[in-house]
């Protein structure tokens, strides 16, 4: 069953240095307040995973808490590049950056057999593209009853799965709404899982379209108003579209950043 904790004390108990860490949201619902206490805790040696990795993983990568990436499509949406991912990979700064690049078809059916306890997913996404000859987790497989070509994908089983969501009752059951991505497939194919929401409630009202998380496949909820913030919350605040554009001029210059991190965790220049 869900424990009700801080944001600080579930961090602690929960990702650990070395972890598989994914942290998803699209355009939505954003863990971004989880990823920043990551920082200020100080986690290395992390592989992070995500569907869209955006802002909140390009300050993961800059802070030199990843040493790999496991993605489909990486950038600071409607402004251009995470020029910390860029910084790593093409520079090693602060720490190497091993990526391993797949669709959105193929991470959101590795999520799916990871949450179904299957050992690989089967699509026909990747015919004709390159991505096969890059990275080592595609690899063709034959229909045994049809004998078409097909890829497969190895299952996502991430050490811990952390998500946004708006509600959550003191009993740990959780529950969101709007565009929800892959957030339910992530916490079922983790290890384990924090949710952090923008409020908890005795009791969860019935909303149409809701996904609810039921207390038992969740480790941890923390209550942290604002925690998708400069993302936004269905029917809490909206997308803060001056954030990601400030992001463009802080991420892009090391010293820049490097004043930001600094303010997050508090260190005196």
């Amino acid at each position: 069953m869900a424990e009700l904790l801080s944001l600080e004390e579930a961090v602690t108990r929960l990702v650990h240095d070395g972890d598989t860490v994914a942290l998803e949201g699209f355009t939505h619902l954003i863990p971004v307040a989880a990823g920043q206490e990551i920082i200020r805790q100080g986690r290395r040696d992390l592989t992070l995973v995500r569907m869209t990795p955006d802002i909140v993983y390009d300050q993961l990568i800059g802070a030199g808490c990843a040493r790999k990436l496991i993605f489909s499509w990486g950038g600071n949406p409607g402004v251009g590049s995470l020029h910390r991912f860029r910084d790593a990979v093409q520079h090693d700064w602060p720490v190497p950056l091993e990526i391993e690049e797949h669709s959105h078809a193929g991470m959101a059916n590795r999520y799916v057999a990871g949450a179904s306890g299957l050992p690989f997913a089967v699509l026909r996404g990747y015919t004709g593209t390159d991505l096969p000859a890059q990275t080592a987790t595609i690899k063709p497989i034959t229909c045994p009853f049809t004998g078409e070509k097909l890829t497969a994908v190895p299952a996502l089983n991430p050490d811990v799965a952390i998500v946004h969501a708006q509600r959550a009752d003191r009993a740990g059951n959780v529950q969101m709404w709007g565009i929800t991505g892959v957030q339910k497939e992530a916490v079922l194919a983790a290890k384990r899982s924090l949710v952090t929401v923008e409020e908890i409630v005795d009791e969860l009202e019935p909303r149409p379209g809701a996904v609810v998380l039921p207390a038992w496949v969740v480790t941890a909820v923390a209550e942290v108003p604002g925690g998708a913030k400069p993302s936004y919350a269905a029917g809490y605040y909206e997308r803060d579209n001056s954030a990601y554009q400030a992001w463009d001029k802080i991420g892009r210059d090391r010293e820049q950043f490097t004043k930001w991190l600094n303010e997050l965790t508090g260190v005196k220049a």
